[in-house]
């Protein structure tokens, strides 16, 4: 059972990274259509507007793919001399601060594209509905956080630890 979930959230979480790559690809087409645009003085209207909800798709899209493969940031200084049991145990608290941080930023942002949505918010030049944007979070961060569930619960049914480089048991 555990190992269909995590097949099926591997590809929600390459869909998500796919579209992440997609506003990355966005992003910088637009960049060089407004930087030429801009030597023959025609910068490119709502530059600013696209790279700034481009900037949201690049970064929520990829944060699930980045947490499925270990990709953040880690200081590890101690953790190659800790016993195994409190890798777990830190492993363990990592994956659950994880799922209620990402499912926190979820609730949060619904309610605020729920506002944005009554209210009829945009961005400031080309008038994008900033709603589609928060509700993409909103999707980004409820997959991120699924993907977090998944590892804490194979890390409580003695799953495989993230290991350190160099760490013996």
């Amino acid at each position: 059972m555990l190992r269909t979930l995590d097949k099926v959230a591997a590809g929600v979480i390459a869909l998500a990274a796919m579209v992440g790559t997609i506003g990355l690809i966005g992003e910088v087409v637009v960049i060089l259509i407004d930087v030429i645009g801009r030597y023959f003085g025609t910068p490119l209207r709502g530059a600013q507007d696209i790279t700034q909800m481009g900037m949201v798709v690049l970064v929520f899209g990829g944060m699930a793919l980045c947490d499925r493969l270990n990709g953040h940031i880690a200081v590890d200084l101690f953790e190659r001399s800790f016993p195994t049991w409190l890798i777990r145990l830190t492993d363990i608290l990592a994956a659950a601060s994880g799922v209620a941080i990402f499912l926190g930023i979820a609730w949060n942002m619904w309610k605020s594209a729920a506002i944005s949505q009554m209210l009829n918010l945009s961005t400031n030049i080309i008038n994008l509905p900033k709603d589609w944007f928060q509700y993409f979070v909103v999707a980004c961060c409820v997959i991120t956080a699924a993907g977090m569930l998944l590892r804490l619960i194979s890390l409580l049914l003695g799953g495989p630890l993230r290991q350190a480089e160099g760490h013996t048991s």
